[in-house]
């Protein structure tokens, strides 16, 4: 049996570890791979702030400023769960907006891909990825494997996965992800 991921999950924490599975179905074990089986369980609260945005229509487009990026965006869902997200991490928790980037391109072996919110540290290394989704996305096993390929190239601490309504988010430590019940604090 081939494993649908790339992680294992035991007992609350996902392990990074790998594993020997039965890729034939014959019962030999003749593939590493790592495997994955996760269980959303702490969901963190978010409060976010009084919206402070500028909007614009363009060309029968309603449009939304990012103050990180500096520049007028086609305002869809996607974009509010991220706007509000990015709000959040700078007025309610207090991260530092100069090291806060959005919406970069990085390279997945072959694939170009781009990250919706990354965090550095003071020493300017990843700190945190987060993925933002539309709010009518739900949050699943394979949100969370795509943040977890986007930190292969962006290799953070902590990653953070958001629809706007619900939020999740691990802190990588010895090989592990652990599962957090609020974000992690500026510090």
């Amino acid at each position: 049996m081939i494993y649908p991921s790339s992680f294992l999950f035991f007992a609350g924490t996902i392990y990074l570890k790998p594993w020997i599975c039965d890729s034939s179905g014959d019962g030999r074990q003749s593939s590493m791979v790592y495997c994955l089986s996760s269980i959303f369980a702490s969901m963190i609260k978010v409060r976010y702030p009084e919206p402070v945005f500028r909007f614009k229509e363009e060309n029968g487009k309603e449009m939304i400023f990012d103050f990180i990026r500096k520049q007028w965006l086609s305002l869809n869902e996607e974009e509010w769960v991220r706007q509000n997200f990015v709000q959040f991490l700078v007025q309610e928790m207090k991260y530092p907006v100069e090291l806060i980037a959005v919406e970069k391109e990085i390279q997945l072996g072959e694939l170009k891909k781009r990250f919706d919110i990354l965090v550095y540290s003071r020493d300017h290394k990843p700190w945190m990825l987060i993925e933002c989704k539309a709010g009518e996305i739900t949050l699943s096993k394979e949100t969370l494997l795509q943040v977890l390929r986007y930190n292969i190239s962006m290799p953070a601490n902590f990653l953070v996965i958001t629809n706007g309504q619900f939020t999740y988010a691990w802190e990588k430590a010895g090989g592990e992800l652990k599962e957090l019940d609020q974000m992690p604090g500026w510090g």
